[in-house]
């Protein structure tokens, strides 16, 4: 495997230090090393990829030089826009380096969400025409792989994308991490809205470990996941699941269990919500200030105030807690709360180790909502 310090170094030696990106869970130890070794001016965890591409953008532009963006491989569907219209060759010629994690490889057993994604990494860099490498695990290979991409960014002013296998660099623990000095945890917040809910109720759960908490409490409480809708993928589009169905089925009071860095990544989404003005529609932002399922990277969650922004854009009524009989002292009071309601719950950081996984599929999961929509 490769030293997270090698690759860094090696970069650097060749003149690009300047990150940018969404943490990623094959990308972990890297991005960690990132974070400990290279200032906030030089490393900017970005609301989404796409965006990353914009900071990589305006850093060359701003100095000549070439920026690295790191993502998920799932983070591809928001970079095509900005690298076939903005870094192409065939409108402003901006060399960017991506490092893409390959979740769902062809023949690596993965989750259900990667499978797909994992089959066109590639096929969309060559679409694109984008030029690739497979990063070596041998750091001697890799060397002359970095040398080669940047060789000809700087000969091409063109995009080069090195494709990141799982267990590709060594561990590297987060050194600096930011605790938030709160003491309810997320799994225990989810357990007490959940609880909360009406029978008809329906709840849309955002990637990552609010799907997975919100799963193992049906699970622990004796109850079915007919009434959940789990978001393994497409992140930061929670929100906007559950107002379709809040729209569409005006009698129910439809729940959307988001994380901070899902919010932000869309965050125009909640512009939306406001709009449509749906008064059967619970927005719960669970803010912990992380990235807590690709390693605790930190979002800006905790340093931008989720309900003066759900207030200046409309939502009816707005409520923010950080305890847990806090929220068991406002939880009853939202039933009589018009919507669209805007619950921000501030937990802490981290998860249980012996977190499991749901165990139905996508597709069972998707039936049996659709199902319990229909009969009630």
């Amino acid at each position: 495997m490769i030293s997270p310090k090698f690759f860094i170094d090696k970069l650097g030696s060749l003149g690009i230090d300047f990150f940018a990106g969404v943490p990623d869970s094959l990308l972990k130890n890297i991005c960690a090393y990132i974070s400990d070794n290279v200032d906030s001016e030089h490393n900017i965890i970005a609301a989404n990829e796409g965006g990353a591409v914009g900071l990589a953008a305006g850093y060359h532009l701003a100095t000549g030089r070439i920026g690295c963006v790191y993502m998920q491989n799932s983070g591809e569907g928001n970079v095509i826009n900005p690298l076939a219209s903005l870094t192409d060759k065939e409108v402003y010629n901006i060399p960017v380096l991506l490092l893409i994690g390959w979740r769902g490889r062809p023949g690596v057993h993965d989750e259900p969400q990667h499978v797909k994604q994992g089959k066109i990494t590639t096929g969309l860099l060559n679409t694109m025409g984008i030029n690739f490498d497979v990063l070596s695990k041998d750091e001697e290979k890799a060397s002359r792989q970095i040398e080669k991409a940047v060789e000809a960014m700087k000969e091409t002013n063109e995009v080069y994308a090195l494709v990141i296998e799982k267990d590709t660099f060594d561990t590297y623990m987060l050194q600096n991490a930011e605790q938030n000095g709160y003491t309810m945890t997320r799994e225990e917040a989810i357990g007490l809205v959940a609880s909360s809910m009406d029978k008809c109720d329906a709840a849309v759960g955002t990637t990552g470990m609010i799907s997975r908490e919100l799963f193992e409490y049906r699970e622990s409480a004796g109850e079915g996941h007919e009434r959940d809708f789990l978001t393994v993928g497409a992140m930061g589009h929670a929100s906007q699941i559950a107002l379709g169905i809040a729209l569409m089925k005006p009698e129910r009071k439809v729940w959307c269990f988001d994380g901070d860095g899902a919010s932000i990544m869309h965050m125009g989404s909640m512009a939306i919500v406001s709009s449509k003005s749906p008064k059967n529609y619970v927005h719960v932002i669970f803010n912990n200030g992380a990235h807590d399922s690709v390693g605790g990277q930190p979002t800006v969650g905790l340093k931008i105030d989720f309900p003066m922004i759900a207030r200046a854009l409309g939502y009816k009524s707005v409520l923010s807690v950080d305890s847990r009989s806090a929220l068991e002292e406002i939880l009853p009071s939202i039933k009589e709360c018009e919507g669209p309601v805007l619950l921000e719950v501030k937990v802490k950081k981290g998860n249980r180790k012996d977190l499991g996984r749901p165990t139905t599929t996508p597709v069972q999961n998707k039936e049996a909502l659709m199902e319990f929509l229909e009969k009630q």
